[in-house]
């Protein structure tokens, strides 16, 4: 049976102290508090801003020997393509070397936006970025249902890349829940089913959403049959509005006995 991390994307919440947090947590303990929670965690910024190595030397040192981060790829590979790429990715792996030094890379999370429609210039890209970050653990995220099919998960599995299974609202052109696993990490994103906002709120509002035991409990099967398949199982939680997502992971891992 894999290893199962069930944590939550993303750590750094104003919004955490209170819910979370104790009243009047300062930001700089933050990650230490989590850290006796949970035993892994994303990390968003790095989207916004490459990550550099004295920050992730930082919260190397901030966690336990067996914490784990998984580091979301910079918007200069998954959103604002250029010329550049191939440095782009060179610059990016070098932020995260810490990590990787330190054996607590979980993964790399390359999240494309729902406009990556199923195109060849697109799987050239695709391509690109699988070669690119050959030899470490990677995923890729589909915002797109275009992409749910037999041949993008035999490519992925082909450059043992993850492909990252989801849940979000029932919406046309969204991807559907599933359980595939390309690689020997399997990686599950729950990002609430706030359809009302999904198309029109913020990055807070879109994600405001707590799942109830119901719908979580769809997910039981899932993760469960995901493994079996592989040696390692992500499970992150991306509606993090409130807190709800500390909420949501600690009732997964009770629900799977973790």
């Amino acid at each position: 049976m894999a290893n199962i991390l069930i944590g939550t994307s993303g750590f750094s919440y104003k919004d955490w102290v209170g819910p979370v947090y104790p009243p009047g947590t300062p930001a700089k303990n933050y990650l230490p508090l989590y850290a006796k929670e949970f035993s892994f965690t994303e990390l968003n910024f790095s989207y916004y801003r490459r990550p550099d190595p004295r920050t992730m030397e930082r919260m190397v040192y901030a966690t336990g020997d067996d914490f784990m981060f998984a580091v979301k790829a910079h918007q200069s590979i998954t959103h604002e393509i250029s010329d550049s790429f191939s440095d782009d990715v060179k610059l990016f792996k070098q932020g995260i070397e810490p990590l990787i030094q330190a054996s607590k890379l979980a993964a790399i999370l390359i999240q494309f936006p729902y406009s990556f429609h199923y195109t060849a210039e697109s799987r050239k890209h695709l391509l690109a970025v699988c070669e690119g970050f050959a030899g470490l653990p990677a995923a890729v995220e589909f915002r797109n249902s275009e992409w749910q099919r037999g041949s993008v998960y035999k490519g992925l599995a082909g450059h043992n890349i993850s492909f990252v299974n989801v849940d979000e609202p029932d919406l046309k052109g969204l991807p559907k829940p599933t359980d595939i696993v390309t690689s020997n990490i399997a990686y599950a994103r729950f990002h609430g089913r706030n359809a009302k906002q999904w198309w029109t709120g913020d990055n807070a509002s879109r994600y405001d959403y707590l799942y109830s035991d119901e719908e979580l409990s769809e997910w039981i099967p899932r993760i469960n049959a995901m493994a079996e398949k592989c040696a390692k199982v992500i499970v992150a939680f991306n509606n993090h509005w409130r807190g709800q997502a500390v909420t949501n992971a600690k009732r997964v891992r009770e629900m799977l006995k973790h």
